[in-house]
């Protein structure tokens, strides 16, 4: 159940997390973004938490632009978690690894590690992605892939056939490093992304 903990969005319980999309066409409304949308459902089957609050942002691809989105997201709205879509690749435009390497405290190169990981099983071409991840101030930020499908697969990961898990997807990191940076406690719901905390780390539910 969903009981253990009360109070709409607003509640001081929330788990904020910012979304966003990086694209010049799509910022300019030449079509339509699918990354928010396909990131925002993804979250909310994988976090079992009454309070999400998401924050989006869709937004062109220029690093001055897009180190602002992100400082923001953090600095003011206080996000737990940043997970940017698009500008990832090698061509001229894609610049949101440099814009995120900007802002950083920390640099977690893991995650990009295992993104590549998980994408090279599809494609040889993920050998082109440059996404990172780090850590500034109190959140996580991560560049994810700019399609909704590979989204879902580099934070789920790859199953067998039968379901057991072939690559473990990043998502499965994530609550405890943000336990870790001092973040609120975020439940899973483990059919979708089973979290993995050490033993010490794992707190019991409320009324559990």
């Amino acid at each position: 159940g969903k009981a253990y903990c009360m109070g709409g969005p607003s509640s001081e319980n929330a788990v904020k997390i910012g979304l966003v999309s990086i694209s010049d066409r799509a910022s300019a409304g030449v079509y339509r973004d699918e990354g928010l949308p396909a990131l925002e459902e993804w979250l909310r089957s994988a976090i079992d938490s009454p309070s999400i609050v998401f924050e989006r942002r869709l937004i062109p691809d220029e690093q001055p632009i897009i180190e602002a989105a992100l400082r923001d997201l953090v600095d003011n709205v206080g996000c737990h978690l940043v997970l940017t879509t698009g500008g990832t690749g090698p061509a001229l435009r894609d610049i949101t690894p440099e814009a995120t390497l900007a802002v950083a405290d920390k640099v977690m190169p893991g995650f990009g590690e295992q993104m590549r990981q998980i994408s090279l099983k599809f494609v040889p071409t993920a050998t082109l992605s440059r996404q990172v991840a780090v850590i500034r101030k109190g959140a996580l930020i991560i560049n994810l892939p700019g399609q909704p499908k590979s989204i879902r697969e580099t934070l789920e990961g790859v199953k067998d056939e039968l379901g057991a898990s072939v690559v473990p997807g990043i998502f499965a990191a994530v609550p405890y490093c943000i336990d870790l940076i001092g973040g609120p406690y975020i439940e899973t719901t483990e059919t979708v992304s089973k979290a993995f905390r050490p033993k010490s780390a794992i707190r019991g539910r409320v009324g559990k």
